[in-house]
């Protein structure tokens, strides 16, 4: 019996498709690579953009500026791993407009060179010492060169990092130690590039007196998709299966579509131990094998309809089967074939730096510990090409088990899923900026406000098609005052919603014990106690203002995701429209609210909206298992959540002019002076010893 098929996305984002950002300008380049170059002059700079959105071409075009025009006198490009030292091949850009080609001589591409790092050192020796001018080698061989040559050996060199999601600040990392003393030395240039917008761990990259003397160029995911010419809709989802994965995965897979599976870890949770066996399930699933293709190693199934699929098996421990197949994936001659390969099954492979233009469904089974690895395998799906106008990323994660002994295990993935999705929506999403609504305030150049257009009475919500960027007026917003706590709001929100939604306390307490879901916990503990104590930790150099003032332009800018996905659903915003439902969402919102003002948007749980879509996907009774796994971990209130409410009680006392009752029929009011009177008890028993 057929599985039946399941989709409920979690949120689909469409896109209007203006290919801006595939069109080129008169030196060759695209939106991007034009923005990139624009800072081409500074000594350090760091490129965050989406997979496939041009960052090695970007990185071309500054290293031959920095060479030719700005005195330096080598280049330097680091890469996590061999298979991406292909990006920085030849390129004949003069052909498009540039004023010079790029060219790395054969011998100075060190990721194609045989051998181990120990030799690859010896030729970067060379090369300095040489009069060749560029150099490509993986991250490994450049750490180990600058533990041979010492960090001056590399005065006057541009350093580039590709991948630099790789590296962090953590003294055990080499790159990250190498990389902290190359600036203070301050006698190199950097270039770091990066498709992940945060780290799935909670290490920074670079220490933040470092960070702060780079440039940041960012190139939003919104910017990227609305500016393709083809695909159009992007949906993310999660669902749960119970028993073995194989058996549930055709529900998910659909044949027809061009699909990357990436299986589960031999060491996770959801595999069955039999990593060989699980390929072969599922390709017995998806039809009557016919052999395999002796030109490309492809394996040859044959459906019912007659159709006959080519599956790429990257799993296969037989290292010579694979990498024919690796190899026929990357041969350039089938890169505009669409026909050439239909499902490519991988394990550890096909994830960063992989270019298959026509996947439209990455599909992972299991969840991931990393947020980067979960975006770079979305990045897979998320390249333009001809007659591909929808794409997906789904998760199959396993169903929480009462009678296993891994139950707790089980819910703790289901929550790091959610989190996930729910920083997805974020990232894809158009930027906010958000503005304190003031009598002054007007209509700003390049924004559509609806319908009616601009009401100097009401808060606006402008939208700019061309940049997808919002302009929202708040009521009451505070605004940050000084350079650092502008650039966090303007650059950094994603980090602090990544911080956010991957607190445990946050999500747990968010999900199964908000009011949606009959429990105690109130919006505001989680939108002003605990982002708040997010905040203070992630940035101690901002003071209270500041800090303040963050945590709202953060707390709005989820609130404001999650209400418009919440009106998406409901109303089927956006379907056959052609605009972005979110868009739309967002608008409704702000339209249907007497006045969009801080402490509403405060009012509003983050997260009651995954909530709904949980109980979509996942059974009744599992449902009612998690909650009650939470609820068993319920801590009472600590001393400085004490602390925290208390604070907020004198804040409430300056604006009311009396401190919160403890008998008020508000229950924020009312939770904010049980916080006073728990302080109070605390002293009061200090006192008696």
């Amino acid at each position: 019996m057929k599985p039946e098929t399941k989709s409920v996305p979690s949120v689909s984002v469409t896109y209007a498709q203006t290919g801006g950002s595939t069109k080129s300008n008169e030196l060759g380049m695209r939106p991007m690579q034009e923005r990139a170059y624009e800072r081409r002059g500074e000594q350090y700079l760091l490129i965050k953009s989406p997979p496939a959105s041009g960052k090695s071409r970007a990185l071309m075009f500054i290293a031959l500026d920095k060479l030719h025009n700005q005195g330096l006198r080598k280049a330097i490009i680091t890469v996590p791993e061999k298979s991406i030292g292909s990006s920085f091949a030849d390129e004949p850009l003069s052909k498009f407009g540039f004023w010079a080609d790029w060219h790395v001589e054969p011998k100075w591409n060190l990721c194609n060179a045989p051998g181990g790092d120990e030799g690859k050192v010896g030729s970067v020796g060379k090369f300095l010492e040489g009069d060749d001018r560029v150099l490509v080698a993986t991250h490994a061989t450049f750490r180990f060169a600058v533990d041979k040559f010492g960090i001056d050996a590399f005065d006057g060199c541009l350093i580039a990092v590709d991948e630099f999601h790789h590296v962090s600040a953590n003294p055990e990392n080499k790159l990250g130690a190498h990389l902290a003393e190359l600036i203070a030395r301050d006698k190199v240039h950097v270039v770091a590039m990066t498709g992940s917008y945060f780290r799935g761990d909670a290490e920074p990259v670079l220490m933040p007196e470092d960070e702060a003397k780079f440039d940041v160029v960012t190139y939003t995911y919104y910017e990227q998709l609305n500016g393709y010419k083809y695909l159009k809709t992007l949906d993310i989802g999660y669902f749960f299966y119970s028993g073995a994965y194989s058996d549930d995965i055709l529900a998910v897979l659909d044949p027809a579509e061009k699909t990357i599976v990436h299986i589960p870890s031999v060491n996770s949770r959801e595999s069955t131990k039999d990593k060989i066996r699980e390929v072969e399930h599922i390709i017995e699933e998806l039809g009557e094998w016919q052999g395999t293709d002796p030109a490309t190693g492809f394996q040859l199934v044959k459906r019912a309809d007659g159709r006959l699929l080519h599956i790429a098996d990257l799993v296969d421990d037989d290292a010579t089967k694979r990498d024919k197949v690796s190899a026929a994936l990357k041969d350039p001659a089938q890169k505009a074939n669409r026909d050439h390969v239909d499902i490519i099954i991988a394990l550890g492979m096909a994830k960063e730096g992989f270019d298959w233009i026509w996947c439209e469904h990455a599909l992972t089974v299991g969840y991931r510990s990393s947020l980067t690895e979960i975006v770079q395998i979305i990045g897979r799906a998320t390249r333009d090409a001809e007659g591909k106008t929808r794409a997906r990323f789904t998760n199959l994660i396993a169903e929480p088990d009462a009678s296993e002994e891994a139950v707790t295990e089980a819910v703790n993935d289901t929550l790091k899923a959610i989190a996930a999705s729910l920083l997805m929506e974020q990232v894809l999403a158009p930027r906010f900026n958000f503005t304190p609504k003031a009598t002054a305030s007007g209509p700003q150049k390049g924004f559509d406000y609806g319908e009616g257009g601009y009401d100097p009475s009401k808060e606006n919500v402008g939208f700019n098609e061309e940049t997808g960027q919002f302009q929202i007026e708040i009521k009451g917003l505070a605004e940050p005052k000084t350079k650092e706590a502008t650039r966090i709001c303007q650059e950094d929100l994603n980090e602090v919603i990544a911080a956010f939604v991957q607190d445990k306390t946050a999500l747990e307490k968010g999900l199964f014990d908000g009011e949606h879901a009959g429990g105690e916990t109130l919006a505001q503990e989680l939108t002003q106690v605990r982002m708040g104590k997010i905040i203070k930790d992630k940035y101690p150099e901002l003071d209270d203002e500041d800090q303040e003032s963050v945590r709202q332009h953060a707390v709005a800018a989820m609130n404001l995701t999650q209400k418009a996905k919440e009106a998406a659903v409901e109303e089927r915003l956006g379907e056959g429209a052609g605009s972005n439902a979110l868009i739309q969402g967002v608008r409704k919102f702000a339209m249907d609210v007497r006045e969009l003002d801080i402490d509403l948007i405060d009012s509003i749980n983050p997260f009651s909206e995954a909530y709904a879509i949980l109980g979509k996907t996942m059974s009744e009774e599992s449902l009612k298992q998690v909650a009650a796994v939470i609820s068993a971990r319920k801590v009472q209130l600590t001393a400085e959540e004490a602390r925290d409410l208390a604070k907020r009680a004198l804040k409430f006392k300056q604006e009311r002019g009396r401190l919160p009752s403890i008998t008020s029929p508000d229950s924020w009011e009312k939770r904010m002076a049980e916080g006073v009177a728990f302080l109070a008890r605390m002293k009061q028993e200090a006192a008696n010893g």
